[in-house]
């Protein structure tokens, strides 16, 4: 199997697989600061992985922006999309189950439907192994991080397209440097597993 070597920030090398001559086309998306947060955990980790042609990061505002997912997965055309999310409760990373049709900007309001007539729930459907270092959820909250996930894998469900969707939720003072080894590590299990296929 053959693999990469990239330089991160620190100026170490990190093995990266590719596997033969047509690479796994990955899609690693987070988002930038919200609320009273004056940085988001997820956006460093993705600023601090290693560029890869096979690897599409994303940044995207914290928004109700159904067209913004969407536009993401289409001009990507991913294999496997990995969702990341900040939280702010909790020291493990948090592996996300499901995502549940509801919508709401803060605690006060009611919860909206996210799809009018849309499935209650729908589950994630890439597996993620890490170990000791995160526990799985099946909440994922109501805000915009269950939102991107309900929004893509409902676009996913409805045109049955066979692309892998995870999301991990990460504790807002987690360790970025961290958390990104596990991640690379993760997608190159993800890859690995693929290879064997």
């Amino acid at each position: 199997m053959p693999c990469t070597l990239s330089r991160n920030h620190d100026g170490v090398s990190e093995r990266f697989v590719s596997i033969g001559t047509i690479p796994m086309r990955i899609l690693v998306y987070g988002f930038g600061v919200y609320r009273s947060f004056k940085e988001n955990v997820t956006e460093k980790i993705i600023r601090r992985m290693p560029r890869q042609r096979q690897l599409a990061k994303i940044i995207f505002p914290v928004r109700f922006h159904r067209r913004q997912f969407i536009d993401a997965v289409r001009k990507h055309d991913p294999e496997v999309i990995l969702g990341l999310g900040q939280c702010s409760r909790g020291r493990r990373l948090r592996i996300e189950r499901r995502a549940v049709n509801k919508r709401r900007n803060d605690k006060g309001e009611k919860p909206k439907p996210i799809v009018r007539g849309g499935s209650r729930r729908l589950p994630t459907s890439l597996r993620l192994g890490l170990g000791s270092q995160a526990r799985f959820s099946l909440n994922a909250g109501d805000y915009v991080c269950n939102y991107s996930m309900y929004v893509i894998l409902d676009y996913l469900k409805r045109r049955r397209e066979p692309v892998r969707f995870g999301f991990i939720h990460i504790p807002y003072d987690y360790d970025s440097r961290k958390a990104k080894r596990i991640l690379l590590k993760a997608i190159d299990s993800i890859e690995a597993a693929s290879f064997r296929r």
